[in-house]
């Protein structure tokens, strides 16, 4: 029976040190300490802008017990990329309704892309226990039709549902 411990114990060793439990090399860090100091997750670049190429991407801000921001404009039936930080301890979100479905880690970017392809309302839930404040950490994703969408406003800076 002790042997059977010994070569239990052994393989979970050699298997954690041989693999090494560490995220793949391709992952982007971040300082969550810094993170509103400045630098693309600066409070002012939080939301959904459009690049010069012209594409739209979401900067999300998780802490406890909120999203920043609140409400996230998107325009439908367009390519977006969506890139979320923690600010504080680790927090997950999916988008209901569609596939949209990530975990956001201090220290690490997540970063995703989907389409949405019809305008509506969609609940945004924290899905990873955060705290006592949990239940109550949500956003809203509005998806609006392309026409209806503040291109010209996203060219220059992060826009919200609270400024459309």
């Amino acid at each position: 029976m002790a042997a059977i411990l010994v070569l239990l114990l052994a393989v979970v060793v050699f298997t954690s040190l041989h693999w090494g439990m560490q995220p793949p090399s391709s992952v982007e860090t971040i300082d969550s300490t810094r993170l509103q100091l400045g630098g693309e997750f600066a409070e002012a670049n939080l939301g959904t802008s459009v690049g010069p190429n012209g594409a739209v991407t979401i900067r999300l801000l998780a802490q406890q017990y909120a999203f920043v921001p609140k409400c996230i404009l998107v325009p439908a039936d367009t390519p977006v990329t969506l890139r979320a930080v923690s600010a504080d301890v680790v927090h997950g979100f999916l988008v209901q309704g569609t596939n949209v479905n990530t975990m956001v880690v201090p220290g690490y970017v997540a970063t995703l892309s989907t389409r949405f392809s019809q305008p509506g309302d969609f609940r945004m839930p924290c899905h990873e226990f955060c705290g006592v404040g949990h239940q109550g950490m949500w956003a809203q994703v509005r998806v609006v039709a392309r026409d209806q969408f503040p291109f010209d406003q996203a060219n220059k800076g992060a826009v919200n549902c609270a400024q459309h």
